[in-house]
């Protein structure tokens, strides 16, 4: 199971990757700003209305975080979240641009109204459904733990008393903990694979498509899948709680149900993971 190339990222240009964007009406805050936008929600009006008046719908992500989204060697941001969502935007008939963050700066910044959403293969969790409402899922996850060769780790109940590194808040330092695991926060992939490798923690847990992708390009490093999640996790589109957001919700829900009966994102996904994880089946 291996990543089938990249996507050419010519369709990018009008989608560049750059902090410093901003929802419809925003300020044009940057990712890890701390300030606020005054955007659909603060002035009383529809969120979809504003995203087609202004030509674009501003999507937060990392840019960091292969295969869903990174910097192809062009340095052009492509990914299986990024093509999905140029498509989504080119079924609403807009542009989609990105403004790229820390994790950690991502849902702040959602919150604070300077994006639209996120396009950063988001799990839908019931902690994270009190506090958005989401799209309906275009992918679904397998989360895995990843360790050494050696490891002795064999299922999800041995995490216990382990060590782990993911980003704080993510979906996967939530997991890692619910097992017992002791989680120490980093910046990105990357720099677990580092830790994991230097013997400074026991696991970390990331998407089995993730994994592959990276065994891809680094086929001899001494890593494997000790154990997975038994349930496969939903990934949708977050948005701000609130009747200004209802139709691009909607709007964005009919959008994936055409791409999906079009086969635009099974294609994007045997593309981007080289198995198809754009439904549940």
């Amino acid at each position: 199971m291996t990543r089938r190339g990249f996507l050419a990222a010519t369709a990018g240009a009008a989608g560049a990757a750059a902090l410093g964007l901003a929802g419809c009406g925003g300020t044009g805050a940057s990712a890890g700003s701390g300030s606020s936008a005054g955007s659909a929600a603060t002035s009383g009006g529809d969120l979809l209305t504003q995203v087609r008046d202004c030509g674009e719908l501003v999507f937060a992500t990392e840019g960091t975080w292969s295969p869903w989204t990174f910097h192809n060697e062009a340095d052009e941001l492509t990914g299986y979240d990024i093509e999905v969502a140029r498509a989504i935007a080119g079924e609403l008939g807009v542009e989609a641009t990105f403004a790229e963050g820390r994790w950690d700066s991502l849902l702040a910044g959602l919150d604070a109204e300077r994006f639209d959403t996120m396009a950063n293969g988001v799990s839908v969790t019931p902690e994270r459904e009190e506090q958005y409402d989401f799209t309906e899922p275009y992918a679904y996850n397998r989360i895995v733990v990843i360790t050494t060769e050696d490891s002795d780790i064999a299922r999800m109940e041995d995490l216990d008393g382990k060590r782990t590194a993911n980003t704080l808040g993510s979906s996967y330092a939530t997991l890692a903990e619910s097992f017992g695991a002791t989680n120490s926060g980093v910046d990105d992939f990357n720099q677990t694979i580092e830790l994991l490798q230097q013997g400074r923690i026991d696991a970390t847990l990331n998407d089995e498509v993730v994994f592959f992708d990276y065994m891809d390009a680094h086929p001899d490093a001494p890593l494997k899948i000790a154990a997975e999640n038994s349930e496969a996790t939903p990934v949708a589109f977050p948005l701000r709680k609130g009747a200004e957001t209802a139709s691009l919700r909607a709007a964005m829900n009919e959008a994936i149900d055409a791409l999906r009966a079009d086969g635009t994102l099974a294609a994007l996904s045997n593309e981007f993971f080289g198995i198809d994880i754009s439904s549940e089946a």
